[in-house]
């Protein structure tokens, strides 16, 4: 974790579409201004925790700190929301670096479809049939077969999403681990899932696809009816988040851990 720029001179506001964020959209540009976001020394956006992603993706190669402040529900990768001082709040924000993983999916007419995700990589079964796919880690099967529900690759930003809802594990926003996590795994019963090295490049085959179709999703990008999936951290890029002294996201990510 590095400290920000000591000042913020040109921002950026971006808000979801609730009315609770344009509003405060609104009243933060008459404030403050608002600049063009792919010139601004920082991104304020306004929303919830959708509207965090969607800007990380909308801005994922441009290297442009991003804040965020929750006008949603969850507010998990948000700053608590308020109006005075922004600048000097900006200024004095810690900025967590992430890095997205890399999907490239093969359907079965051999079309490939590449795609970024910052939380998670997952395969779903698409039909009543349970998916059965075979999983690899750096050109070693390292799980013949597995019939479940689906699995999913997680980063440490995505711990906390949906790979904590399949009963993944938490990881630290600094750790070097992506976490693989079965989905209602049937056989083998008692898999759990397998922490991996960051470097490592896991690649998912989905078997018996006439029978069992599967779909493969980055983020919230679908693409059906795969045979191959491969995923890797892209290392290359970096994502900027910024948060306040104190509510840093592995901070967070460490409550979470101590949550009942």
């Amino acid at each position: 974790m590095t400290k920000t720029p000591t000042k913020f001179e040109k921002i950026a506001f971006v808000a979801s579409d609730s009315p609770e964020a344009r509003s405060a959209e609104a009243r933060l540009v008459k404030a403050y201004g608002s600049r063009d976001p792919k010139t601004a020394d920082a991104i304020v956006a306004l929303g919830g925790d959708g509207l965090m992603l969607q800007t990380l993706h909308r801005f994922m190669r441009d290297g442009i700190p991003i804040y965020g402040m929750n006008r949603g529900s969850v507010g998990f990768l948000m700053n608590e929301y308020r109006e005075d001082n922004l600048p000097e709040r900006i200024a004095r924000a810690e900025i967590q670096a992430i890095h997205p993983l890399k999907m490239t999916a093969i359907d079965a007419q051999g079309r490939v479809h590449k795609a970024l995700a910052i939380n998670e990589v997952s395969i779903f079964r698409e039909t009543h049939q349970a998916a059965k796919l075979r999983l690899s880690v750096d050109g070693h099967v390292r799980l013949a077969e597995l019939v479940c529900d689906g699995v999913l690759v997680a980063t440490p930003a995505g711990s906390t999403a949906y790979n904590l809802s399949a009963y993944g594990p938490i990881l630290p926003i600094t750790s070097p681990l992506l976490a693989v996590t079965p989905i209602s795994a049937f056989r083998p019963r008692r898999w759990r899932g397998a922490l991996l090295p960051n470097r490592a490049e896991i690649t998912i085959e989905a078997m018996e696809t006439d029978k069992r179709p599967v779909s493969a999703v980055a983020d919230n990008l679908e693409t059906r009816s795969v045979v191959r999936i491969e995923v890797a951290e892209a290392q290359e890029i970096e994502l900027l988040m910024m948060f306040d002294p104190g509510h840093s996201l592995d901070e967070r990510i460490l409550s979470e851990q101590f949550r009942y």
